[in-house]
């Protein structure tokens, strides 16, 4: 038999999600920094120094945006959420737990480059690739979740709009994926390239894919005449 508090201690509004993960995202992108250091040169090498550590520069900017846009896509999903319960609390500390681990990735490719081993390089533009896919994996998780519970979205939400957002973290897979076997296989630089275009699309998209002129013109297209 269920009462009027049935969902008491189940469900809840974003609030306390939302302020949780901001102050996560604000820690993981001051770790990244820590990688930047003064290079220990003799004095009048300082700028060679710092122009050798291009690598920690790259990886540093490569890991920033990412986290960037995670945070414009984290705001813009719960923007559109009414109600957390506690599978959703879940998916969101998967989203989370996946993003903190950038930092990691971000100083071994960063010192793999710099020590110019190849074999390194290549091990390390695979370990960033796989740190990519898998965050890129539990956003496809959350939004799988919020597309099987609407219930949980603002009334104005446009039916299908999780479902549609699901093919952009998939997306973000494939591109890590792609990533990881050129670096690996071809030549890590390549793959350290390819790293800056999951940021740029998901930052172009980060209103939803939905809302895409040419996304709008797939959904909405009538059917043939019969």
């Amino acid at each position: 038999m269920s009462g009027p508090d049935t969902d008491l201690g189940t469900r809840s509004d974003t609030s306390r999600a939302v302020a949780f993960s901001d102050a996560i995202f604000a820690i993981i992108i001051t770790l990244l920094v820590l990688d930047l250091r003064v290079p220990d040169v003799p004095p009048g090498r300082l700028l060679s120094g710092l122009l050798g550590q291009w690598p920690s520069y790259v990886a540093y900017l490569a890991s920033y945006s990412y986290v960037a846009v995670v945070w414009l896509n984290h705001k813009a999903a719960f923007n559109r959420i009414q109600q957390i319960d506690r599978g959703l609390h879940w998916m969101n500390l998967l989203v989370l737990f996946t993003t903190a681990l950038l930092p990691f990735p971000t100083i071994v490719v960063s010192h793999a480059l710099q020590e110019h081993d190849n074999a390194d390089q290549r091990v390390a533009i695979a370990f960033y690739a796989l740190i990519g896919a898998l965050l890129c994996a539990t956003w496809l998780a959350f939004y799988h979740y919020l597309a099987r519970h609407p219930d949980l979205l603002k009334e104005q939400v446009k039916d299908g709009f999780f479902h549609v957002e699901r093919f952009r973290a998939l997306a973000g897979v494939v591109l890590y994926v792609l990533a990881g076997v050129v670096g690996y296989l071809v030549a890590p630089l390549v793959g350290l390239a390819i790293f800056l275009l999951p940021p740029v699309f998901y930052a172009v998209t980060s209103a939803g894919l939905y809302q895409l002129r040419v996304t709008r013109r797939i959904t909405h297209r009538p059917p043939p005449p019969g």
